[in-house]
């Protein structure tokens, strides 16, 4: 008979093979913990322990998970408190290969409301080749931009219709024509427009291809549209049939919300069709947005590539109304190589508009998707005038040229800077 105690999921000396999923959290113990027994509570309540000893008999797998580091830490606005970068190894063998919702169940489930730890946020993961190899990755990742797009090394372009939400099927597909003819490459749904009366699903799908499909006669440029499919399980999944029988070559899904079985399941079926996945983080910050509990924007992303989405939202580098977590340093984990996976295109969006493309792209680079509503919408012209703006600073930024001297050539591009400058927007 063999004993199990919470001191049997700690070792710092363990060294993580290349098999092990290795993570990395924030700890700050509870009161009567010490930095070691919060680490192993973490190990054990996220793999195989309890919070009795246990009397085993027999042979058991063994599927603990090890807790191998310990390092002091601290996060912003937070420093007056005693806090740990916990490190923990978990055997592959504990994961079903290809069940996210299994996987975060373990290293992001339980432990997150354990009075062991006072605060826990995981902030990183190691993703080892046999697990991350049982997800499928993304079709396209950055190579929508050539591959659907003919957008060479420019970050294309995409606008949502304002107001976001209450606008007609025909209000929405005019706004989409406008835009498109303007110059900008996408289109997108609101995160909360699906299937509401004022505007069906059905009815804005085929009437904003038709538009589509008279911008791109008229332009001669590739346009597309990112239709929300967002839904309940079997009515997501007919969302995303529909747009492949109408000719759409994406659809968009709320990723956090509808849960990352339901984008598995959405994923294999846009592989049927060859559609690609743009990924809206709606609700990312209820698990990011505190530095020191829940999941951070970094593993929201990488969760978002493992199961496969093209492209994903992950901030302005600190431009924009929206509070960001090291979007240049989440883009570069998203491109960075993952055991043969593809990448993902980051999109960039909230609050942006034509003047602060410059400093966006300094920050994040070309390789991105831009993204403004108010930005084009709002212009004092019209939608049309903004779509043109944002597309005439796009090219000038990626170009190696400044804005100023392209506004000399595109007057809606100087309107758009006497109207909203080079400033952040609260």
């Amino acid at each position: 008979m063999v004993g199990i105690t919470y001191e049997d999921f700690l070792d710092l000396d363990h060294d993580p093979d290349d098999t092990e999923l290795v993570c990395a959290f924030y700890v700050e113990p509870a009161a009567d913990q010490s930095p070691e027994s919060a680490a192993s509570r973490v190990a054990s309540e996220s793999s195989n322990g309890t919070w009795a000893e246990l009397q085993v008999e027999g042979s058991v797998t063994d599927l603990s998970a090890t807790a191998c580091g310990i390092e002091e830490a601290t996060v912003a606005g937070r420093a007056d408190r005693d806090g740990y970068r916990v490190t923990v190894a978990y055997p592959d063998a504990l994961f079903e290969p290809g069940n996210m919702p299994q996987v975060l169940s373990c290293i992001a489930g339980n432990i997150l409301g354990m009075k062991a730890v006072d605060r826990i946020r995981l902030q990183d993961c190691e993703w080892p080749e046999p697990l991350a190899t049982s997800f499928p990755g993304p079709q396209f990742g950055t190579g929508v931009r050539t591959e659907i797009f003919d957008a060479g090394d420019r970050p294309i372009t995409a606008t949502v219709p304002k107001p976001k939400v209450g606008l007609s099927t025909a209000q929405h597909a005019q706004i989409g024509y406008e835009a498109w003819t303007g110059g900008l490459d996408l289109l997108k749904d609101d995160e909360n427009l699906t299937d509401q009366d004022f505007n069906p699903f059905e009815d804005r799908l085929t009437e904003s291809l038709a538009m589509r499909d008279r911008a791109e006669d008229e332009t001669g440029e590739k346009k597309s549209y990112l239709l929300n499919v967002t839904g309940a399980g079997s009515e997501m999944l007919e969302r995303v049939d529909m747009a492949a029988e109408h000719g759409c070559e994406y659809v968009m899904v709320d990723v956090v919300t509808c849960g990352w079985g339901a984008v598995q399941q959405v994923r294999e079926r846009c592989e049927h069709h060859g559609l690609a996945i743009h990924a809206h983080r709606a609700m990312h910050a209820a698990f990011d947005r505190l530095p020191d509990h829940g999941v951070s924007m970094r593993v929201v992303a990488q969760i978002a590539r493992l199961c496969g989405v093209d492209q994903i939202h992950t901030g302005t580098a600190d431009l924009g109304k929206l509070a960001n977590e090291d979007t240049v340093g989440i883009n570069e984990w998203l491109y960075a190589d993952l055991h043969g996976l593809a990448d993902v295109l980051p999109m960039a969006s909230g609050g942006l508009h034509p003047g602060l493309v410059p400093e966006l792209v300094d920050s994040c680079g070309t390789t991105i998707g831009v993204q403004a509503g108010g930005g084009v919408h709002g212009h004092p012209d019209g939608t049309h005038a903004g779509a043109k703006a944002l597309r005439a600073a796009v090219d000038a930024v990626a170009a190696g040229r400044d804005i100023e001297t392209a506004a000399e050539e595109t007057p809606e591009l100087a309107t758009a800077l006497e109207t909203w400058g080079t400033e952040t927007p609260r």
